[in-house]
């Protein structure tokens, strides 16, 4: 299948270009949240605010992130996924030069707003790019490789802000921003070919688009695979936005200290994009997400106990995270597949909806990061909660999914 389709692709593009460029465009978003967090407390001195109104910045990213990532997929059915991506990645980067003369924090959180608007186009047009193509094993091996190419920005991202910021400040974050936006134009315009034929494309109107929508967030097993993945990766996520408090406060750690959580959770994304890769073809891929959320639950639990009987520090306390994002990246490509193909006919739509569940749980955690942070206990605590919720969710997604084949048998 791969080679098939590989010869398919258009003159003067190939399929380590087509992988670097899909997997690159996914650093956007982490990135733009990475960099951004050893700045947070310099940020609200410069701007004379409070943490909490500097921390409703990122609120705003993710929120018109996970906003507009409702309607890349649909855009992109309509007009092709080359275009969308090449407008999006051209508004960021003004955007960011918006950001980077902010003086005050209200022009800060709306070019923010306009960087999270346009900041999750690449992602879900990514997803589809590989369901445009790709089917089967070949498609899982595609996103674990696009996975582990991306496992790039965690790492670079935190240290790459880290230093910025000592050396000249929080406005300079933009400045890389403004640089890597620019590349990932070049990028796409030279390795991202167009993958929606005109004839496949669907129609940008309101009545269709809200039968389709309807459609799509009205059916069960679709909105309770995304839920399972949304409240799964947001237990991950608090760690993420509370990387200031968590390290800084509860670790003792500086600004330049990121790596210690950033970098073993990019060696552990890469350890479960390798295996969910190697399961390809292997065993299916519903066994591949039992594995997955088999692991993330034991590093849950191991997380609880560990808090209870030892202090927090490093690394011990960042141990139980590893194994917690391995498990969370073995499972995630199977599960992100499986939505798609609910919708083979509006995969960039079905992509935008899942974006869209996605980024909205770990939006809302993003709001509520502020009272959780108070001890690692209490991280530790909402990261269960929420992988017990996620769980349920898997369950309850198989359950419909049986329901759903045994109508489909009987008629």
């Amino acid at each position: 299948m791969t080679e098939i389709r590989e010869r398919q692709l258009p003159k003067g593009f190939t399929m380590a270009g087509l992988t670097f460029v899909l997997a690159a465009l996914s650093w956007i978003g982490p990135f733009s949240i990475d960099t951004y967090l050893p700045s947070l407390p310099s940020i609200s001195k410069s701007l004379n605010v409070s943490a909490a109104q500097v921390q409703q910045t990122m609120t705003a990213f993710l929120a018109f992130f996970a906003i507009m990532s409702l309607w890349h997929g649909a855009i992109s059915d309509a007009y092709g996924r080359r275009r969308l991506t090449l407008i999006c990645l051209s508004i960021f980067t003004a955007a960011s030069l918006g950001c980077a003369t902010a003086v005050n924090v209200h022009t800060l959180m709306f070019f923010r707003a306009l960087q999270g608007a346009t900041a999750g186009a690449g992602m879900v047009v990514g997803r589809a790019v590989v369901r445009d193509l790709f089917e089967g094993a070949a498609a899982q091996r595609l996103m674990s490789h696009v996975a582990t190419i991306f496992t790039v920005a965690p790492v670079v991202a935190p240290v790459a802000g880290g230093y910025l910021q000592t050396w000249f400040g929080w406005r300079s974050i933009f400045i890389l921003l403004i640089f890597l936006s620019t590349f990932l134009l070049i990028a796409t315009w030279r390795w991202l070919p167009e993958t929606l034929p005109r004839e496949q494309r669907q129609r940008l109107e309101a009545a269709y688009l809200a039968r389709t929508y309807w459609k799509v967030l009205t059916s069960p097993p679709f909105l309770l695979a995304c839920a399972s993945m949304g409240f799964t990766s947001a237990g991950f996520f608090i760690y993420i936005m509370g990387a200031p408090q968590f390290l800084m406060n509860h670790l003792g750690l500086r600004e330049t200290q990121f790596l210690w959580l950033f970098g073993p959770m990019a060696i552990a994304m890469v350890a479960g994009a390798w295996i969910s890769g190697f399961c390809a073809g292997r065993i299916s891929g519903n066994r591949t997400i039992l594995i997955g959320y088999i692991v993330a639950a034991a590093a849950a639990v191991g997380n609880i106990l560990l808090n209870a009987f030892v202090p927090p520090m490093v690394p011990w306390t960042i141990l139980p995270l590893v194994f917690y994002v391995v498990g969370m990246s073995i499972a995630m490509p199977s599960l992100t597949l499986i939505t798609l193909d609910l919708f083979p006919s509006q995969r960039g739509l079905a992509a935008s909806c899942q974006g869209f569940i996605s980024l909205g749980a770990n939006s809302a955690v993003s709001a509520l990061v502020p009272l959780i942070w108070a001890t690692t206990m209490t991280m530790a605590i909402t990261e269960i909660v929420m992988l017990i919720v996620g769980v349920i969710t898997l369950a309850l997604y198989f359950a419909a999914m049986k329901r759903h084949q045994k109508e489909s048998a009987a008629n």
